[in-house]
C-alpha cells in the first residue's frame, strides 16, 4: 500500500500545525519551509486556500489523492452534509479508530499495526488500514500482540474519554465503535466546507 513517506516536519511547517503528532521544530521555526519561508508575504488565492486544506485532511489522515476523492465521491452520494460526512467516513478508518483508541501513538504507527496484523475487528485479524469501521464492531489487540512495547507504552495513560463515540474495555484490550462522531467532537483543525468547494467546482 502506497503511503507517504517524505519529510513530516516540512509538511507540518507548510500547513504551521502539528499534523502528524508533536513536533518541536513548529516552536522554533513556525514559518514555511524553504529558503524564502520566513520573508514569503504573498496572499493566497481562493482556490490555493481550499486546496491547501484538502492536502491537510490527507496528510492528517494518511490517504492518497486517488483515496481521498473516492472517498469524498461516496460522502457527496450520501445524504447529508458533505463535509461532515466526509470526516466521519475519515474518522471510521480502522488506522484511525486504532489511534484514536490509544493503541498507538500516531497514525503511522497505527498504521503499521494493522498492517502487521496485531489489530482485529470483532475477533478477526483485519490487516488493512483503509477498512471501514461500522458502529457496534468491536476493534482489538490480537492475543498474542497484547504484550508488544509500542501497544503498553501507547496506553500507558491514555485519556480513553476524550473521544466519546469509542468505549474502550481495559480488561480485554479493545474498543467498541459506539457510532459516527459528530463533527463538534472530532479534533482536527479541519476547513470540510472547502474541501466540499475545491472538489464543486
Amino acid at each position: 500500500m502506497a503511503r507517504y513517506i517524505g519529510p513530516k516536519t516540512k509538511i507540518a511547517r507548510r500547513f504551521g500545525e502539528p499534523i502528524f503528532g508533536a513536533d518541536k521544530v513548529l516552536s522554533k521555526r513556525n514559518y514555511p519551509p524553504g529558503q524564502h519561508g520566513n520573508n514569503r508575504r504573498r496572499k493566497t488565492s481562493e482556490y490555493g486556500t481550499m486546496l491547501a486544506e484538502k492536502q491537510k485532511a490527507r496528510y492528517t489522515y494518511g490517504v492518497l489523492e486517488k483515496q481521498f476523492r473516492n472517498m469524498f465521491e461516496k460522502a457527496a452520494r450520501t445524504s447529508g452534509i458533505t463535509g461532515e460526512i466526509l470526516i466521519q467516513n475519515l474518522e471510521s478508518r480502522l488506522d484511525n479508530i486504532v489511534y484514536r483508541l490509544g493503541i498507538a501513538p500516531t497514525r503511522a504507527a497505527a498504521r503499521q499495526l494493522v498492517n502487521h496484523r496485531h489489530i482485529t475487528v470483532d475477533g478477526k485479524v483485519v490487516g488493512i488500514a483503509s477498512y471501514s469501521v461500522v458502529p457496534g464492531q468491536i476493534v482489538g489487540v490480537r492475543e498474542r500482540s497484547k504484550s508488544l512495547e509500542v501497544i503498553e507504552a501507547a496506553l500507558a495513560g491514555f485519556n480513553h474519554s476524550k473521544y466519546p463515540w469509542l468505549e474502550w474495555d481495559e480488561n480485554s484490550k479493545s474498543g467498541k465503535y459506539l457510532h459516527k462522531p459528530e463533527r463538534a467532537d472530532v479534533p482536527e483543525n479541519i476547513k470540510e466546507q472547502l474541501i466540499v468547494e475545491l472538489y464543486s467546482k
